[in-house]
């Protein structure tokens, strides 16, 4: 069982899956700095000084009662809230990522047919001139009667 466990924990497909999942790990998160830090401030100063992360609703008011300056203090009091400004900053962050992926895949996908091209057009072997093919049958008959 050890064995097979190393074997398929090496192979080159195993291998190559945990690289890429820590890879896109570390670019998530990336993502979410650019998203949280970068790209929503602007969006948010334009839409009117509206800050994604504290959009929340309050579906029960906690103690004391709201309303509430942020999401951190309304659930500090306990209130239930929906935060769909979380939502809002996910939703941009997956969609870079995904179209980062996108972009990623559609470049490796390139790059296979190309190497598929350049494969196909290598010259064929060349053609055998007329004394090759004979000195060929005659090598061939030679081998035969030496068996």
């Amino acid at each position: 069982m050890w064995s097979e466990f190393k074997e398929f924990a090496v192979k080159g497909n195993v291998v190559d899956m945990a690289v890429g999942i820590i890879i896109g790990a570390a670019f998530g998160t990336i993502v979410k700095a650019l998203v949280d830090g970068i790209l929503m401030p602007p969006i948010g100063l334009l839409l009117g000084d509206v800050d994604f992360a504290n959009i929340f609703t309050v579906l029960q008011e906690g103690d004391p009662a709201g309303p509430y300056a942020t999401l951190e203090a309304a659930q500090e009091a306990g209130a239930v809230v929906m935060a769909w400004g979380a939502l809002v900053n996910t939703v941009i962050s997956f969609l870079i990522v995904a179209f980062s992926v996108f972009v990623f895949v559609k470049w490796i996908n390139r790059l296979k047919r190309e190497q598929e091209v350049e494969a196909a057009e290598e010259p064929a072997a060349p053609e055998l001139t007329a004394d090759q093919q004979l000195l060929t049958e005659i090598r061939d008959l030679l081998q035969t009667r030496a068996v």
